[in-house]
């Protein structure tokens, strides 16, 4: 006998379970909340003269990452030849992202401010192996490469002086002097200064321990002694068309027309060209007399770097904006509109940047350059010496005793 299944039941278990789902209703889905954009804060430390420029930059950094954080970015005027005392006297409160001369990178790695750099072979790549190498400490990479063309050279006035008069800085100053203008030279920097030192024989330097320095400019001994420098010193500053000057008094006596030449970087090329149009030159520096011979100026050749702080609260949004910075467009953007020569390959190469007169004079002027690799306590020695010398040596020392003094201020520990 067969047995029959029944079908009536699990109908109505069906139905009783259908009714009950319909008794109850089902929440809605919570709907997830937007987060806020992080607030980032960064300060970011460059040049007066650059005020412009890194403020087109910073807008533009922002609108390419808008969305990604809520932005609040300060710029504060800060020369790069400081930036590393005025950063190392509080680190914690000091710029997120700075420029600073390529000479600093040292103490700076030392005292810990900055850390190595990231994507460091895709920046090693893009830039000149010099400025790759100035940036680097035992090959590790601290810094990015922002310019390569810390050096300086000759501005002249073509409507006073012919190619020929430019060799000679007697001849430039007799030629001031007879129009009641001047030739202008910063003597209150040791790194200008250095240009008369140079090519004597007589030596400045850093010590293997990276902190000390050696010096010989006051040497009694060789075919220039330093006597011999200090006494054309004396003479050029006693000149009636010499004046040492400061980036702001040079541009003003450009501006005004009272300075028809001088002693002065890439920075100021094209202040310069707009003040004397047609007539603008660009030159490497002249020979000047001494010890009865002319000597070829030298120069300090340097870079331009972009660090940012080990401290900054905002580190990796602080690394992106040194990398904008830095990168390829804003250096040619930094050519433009500050006639500064770019460390980046494809920029410096860019026809634009190889027409530049001031790059082509400081191009010129690099066969008598040197690295500035220079302690923390070659400054201050060399500008208490050129201010008594400026002054007509009132203290009454010998030059030989100036000197003296200076190197051993330059070489103490």
């Amino acid at each position: 006998m067969k047995r029959k299944h029944s079908l009536w039941l699990p109908a109505l278990l069906l139905a009783a379970i259908l009714s009950g789902c319909q008794g109850k209703k089902t929440a809605p889905a919570e709907k997830p909340q937007t987060e806020e954009p992080e607030t980032v804060s960064l300060t970011v430390w460059g040049g007066e003269e650059d005020e412009g420029l890194l403020s087109q930059i910073l807008e533009e950094f922002q609108a390419e990452y808008h969305g990604q954080a809520e932005f609040e970015i300060t710029y504060m005027p800060q020369s790069e030849s400081t930036c590393m005392d005025v950063l190392l006297g509080d680190l914690e409160k000091g710029a997120d992202v700075f420029a600073f001369a390529d000479d600093q990178l040292n103490s700076l790695v030392a005292a810990g401010a900055l850390e190595p750099v990231e994507h460091a072979e895709d920046i090693k790549k893009a830039n000149l192996p010099e400025a790759v190498l100035a940036a680097s400490v035992n090959d590790t990479l601290y810094a990015l490469p922002l310019t390569a063309d810390n050096g300086y050279f000759l501005y002249y006035n073509k409507a006073y002086f012919s190619e020929e008069d430019i060799k000679s800085l007697d001849q430039m100053l007799a030629i001031a002097a007879n129009h009641g203008k001047k030739v202008s030279m910063e003597w209150s920097s040791g790194w200008y200064v250095y240009s008369l030192f140079g090519n004597t024989g007589l030596t400045v330097g850093l010590n293997d321990d990276g902190i000390t320095n050696y010096c010989t400019w006051n040497s009694t001994e060789g075919a220039i002694k330093g006597t011999d420098v200090a006494q054309a010193m004396v003479g050029i500053a006693g000149n009636p068309g010499f004046t040492s000057t400061d980036d702001a008094g040079f541009l003003e006596g450009v501006k005004n027309g009272s300075i028809i030449a001088g002693v002065n970087g890439v920075w100021n090329s094209v202040a310069v060209e707009e003040a004397w149009g047609n007539d603008f030159g660009a030159a490497k520096l002249p020979a000047y007399t001494c010890a009865g011979q002319q000597v070829q100026m030298a120069s300090f050749s340097g870079y331009k770097l972009i660090g940012v702080n080990a401290y900054s609260k905002h580190r990796e949004w602080a690394a992106k904006l040194a990398e904008w910075i830095a990168k390829e467009e804003n250096q040619k953007l930094r050519f433009r509109l500050r006639g500064q020569g770019p460390s980046n390959i494809n920029a410096a190469s860019s026809e634009e940047v190889q027409g530049s007169p001031a790059i082509s004079a400081l191009l010129e002027q690099s066969e008598f350059s040197s690295p500035q690799r220079i302690g923390s306590n070659f400054w201050e020695p060399v500008t208490t010496f050129t201010a008594e010398i400026l002054a007509g040596n009132p203290s009454g020392a010998s030059l030989q005793e100036l000197l003296d003094t200076m190197a051993e201020g330059i070489t103490a520990p």
